[in-house]
């Protein structure tokens, strides 16, 4: 495959962690990369790759449209789409300000569905296109830890299956990918015993759950919260 026909894939919250290990992934199957992050990491990782850099906010309306046409400007397409943001503020549920949930709605909800607004017209003249929104594995077992993650990563799912249902039929999927405790933070061994697999998930699994839902290969799933959490969750 020549390098203009493999696929470009945009990423963000790519500077480290989870979306650089991601990154790192998608470059060694072949993929072009524009990635971008609030820090300059994503640039830096940018320049390593041979990929757009770019340091901007998910929050940011105008950082978005941005990044989206600095990588048509720089491939003429975009395959993939992963949106990746931070955490949130948290606090005691009944203390959570009316700013805390607008910042959680900035950070989490409206990013995935500005990128979709961006990137979806130009899917469509492709005729294909795939987006992975990354969650938590509690969007669907709230826990007081994380109360507006878990509010708004629940509404990426709903957002996620009804865009799914508007746009199979125009070969575009989106799904979610659901991370349980991985090592990108500090967990500790306490925090591993709650795990049926005994152990803290690594970024590199997480990289190719992604690489895989994002490829040709998970060509027939779409609308689908997929849990990579080492059996954490117990919802079935």
């Amino acid at each position: 495959m020549t390098q203009d026909k493999n696929p470009v894939a945009i990423l963000t919250g790519a500077g480290r962690g989870m979306g650089a290990a991601i990154a790192l992934e998608l470059h060694r199957r072949g993929y072009r990369l524009a990635l971008m992050s609030p820090s300059g990491s994503a640039v830096t990782l940018a320049e390593k790759l041979g990929a757009v850099g770019m340091k901007g906010r998910v929050e940011n309306g105008d950082d978005l449209k941005e990044f989206v046409h600095r990588t048509l400007d720089r491939y003429g397409r975009i395959d993939a789409v992963l949106n990746h943001t931070g955490h949130p503020p948290k606090d005691d549920l009944i203390k959570i300000t009316d700013e805390m949930w607008e910042k959680g709605n900035e950070m989490m909800l409206l990013p995935v569905v500005r990128m979709a607004r961006l990137v979806t017209p130009v899917m469509l003249e492709q005729k294909k296109g795939a987006f992975l929104n990354i969650t938590t594995f509690a969007a669907y077992e709230p826990t007081l830890a994380f109360p507006v993650s878990c509010a708004y990563r629940a509404g990426v799912g709903v957002y996620t299956k009804l865009y799914a249902d508007r746009y199979a039929a125009d070969n575009i999927r989106m799904n979610c990918l659901l991370p349980g405790y991985i090592d990108s933070l500090d967990h500790t061994q306490q925090t591993a015993q709650t795990i049926p697999m005994k152990r803290i998930g690594r970024v590199d699994e997480i990289a190719k759950a992604a690489a895989f839902l994002l490829s040709d290969d998970a060509s027939y799933i779409t609308g689908q919260n997929i849990r990579v959490d080492g059996g954490l969750t117990r919802h079935v």
